[in-house]
């Protein structure tokens, strides 16, 4: 079985004499795609399925490839971005449960919740990745984004990754080292981008219950009452708590009756570029905030959003940027296309007068106009 890449979607080749198979029992078809999605837009699906197992999953990919069609994986529904006229393939939503403690070690399907594997994690006294609290989505997501917040990323307690290799509908182990982390990257999100299906995620956790406290805001927030504390899982729920808190000020949970939360979270990157650069631009704009990123310098995008002319609040037809945060843009009632033109203009002013191009965050499936 070989494989063809077309659209940024990979579908296996079979040989041409094999027949079209008839869809698995478990594929719907013109599912609404909206309602699956923190942003709350979208068109529909012309296929959906929902996979508990890894045998659901092949025969989806088996009866996807059979018949010609695209798959795209949906997870959480928390970065990505459906076009307003739906996506005419498979949509594959994967609902892998399961998780199982070994001493440091957490074994977590893909399908788990995010945030709650984290409870958990802090239930059990395991360090690692309390300031990840309240991030929207899976588990199997984690490892396409190197998802990080406050301070911490998964790549620093990731010790493997399982997948379905979807040339040939083989289960692959990836370990840490072969997954290529970068910040906010991976081998899934740049060379093997759409290759493979991740069905498991194995982290190695600190069980001194020490918690890790690298980012100002946090270590401002949370202050005396850490110190109060002894270490162990009365300290990491104390981290917990006040990642949360900070995120909801934010508007950075999902929560329905909180208009500001109806995003993907951040919709850009904050760039990292040369020393040299931001040395010229520190020469224009005196008071641009900064972050060492190993040799290179690390610039908020939310700061470049605001001084481009895009305060908390704006909003522009049916899209806008929350209150609370200048990286969340915000479905005002609008449709997937307001917000991706508001999404350019944002992009065009913040070249034009920083020379830094922002990069989207969440990824965009289907035709837009």
């Amino acid at each position: 079985m070989g494989a063809t890449k077309s659209a940024g979607f990979y579908t296996a080749e079979l040989p041409d004499y094999f027949p079209a198979m008839n869809p698995p029992d478990l594929i719907r078809q013109n599912i609404p795609l909206a309602p699956q999605t923190t942003i709350r837009l979208g068109g529909s699906a012309r296929y959906y399925a929902e996979c508990t197992s890894v045998d659901e999953i092949r025969a989806c990919l088996q009866w996807a490839a059979s018949t010609d069609r695209t798959v795209q994986v949906l997870g959480g529904g928390s970065n990505v971005l459906f076009a307003d006229a739906g996506f005419d393939g498979l949509v594959l939503k994967i609902a892998l449960r399961g998780l199982e403690f070994i001493g440091e070690t957490v074994i977590a399907a893909a399908g788990e919740d995010w945030d709650s594997f984290v409870a958990a994690c802090v239930e059990h006294g395991l360090a690692g990745v309390e300031c990840l609290s309240g991030i929207p989505g899976l588990v199997g997501a984690t490892p396409i984004q190197n998802v990080g917040a406050y301070g911490q990323e998964v790549q620093d307690t990731i010790v493997e990754v399982q997948a379905v290799d979807r040339q040939n509908l083989q289960e692959v182990v990836f370990s840490a080292a072969q997954c290529d982390f970068a910040y906010r990257q991976s081998r899934f999100k740049a060379a093997d981008r759409d290759r493979y299906m991740i069905t498991a995620v194995t982290y190695r956790l600190d069980a001194s219950g020490l918690p890790q406290i690298r980012y100002p805001e946090l270590r401002r927030q949370i202050g005396e009452r850490l110190n109060s504390l002894n270490l162990g899982q009365p300290a990491l729920t104390a981290v917990r708590e006040t990642v949360l808190q900070l995120r909801r000020g934010k508007s950075m949970l999902v929560d329905s009756e909180d208009t500001n939360a109806r995003s993907v979270g951040s919709f850009f990157l904050n760039p990292i570029i040369t020393t040299e650069a931001f040395a010229k631009l520190q020469q224009q704009h005196p008071d641009i905030p900064s972050f060492p990123a190993d040799n290179n310098v690390k610039v908020p995008a939310g700061w470049l959003v605001e001084n481009a002319g895009f305060a908390k609040g704006f909003v522009q037809g049916g899209a806008g940027i929350s209150e609370h945060h200048a990286l969340a843009l915000v479905n005002r009632g609008g449709t997937m296309a307001d917000i991706l033109a508001l999404a350019g203009e944002i992009q065009n002013a913040v070249k034009k007068i920083f020379n830094i191009r922002l990069e989207r965050e969440p990824v965009l499936i289907g035709e837009t106009t």
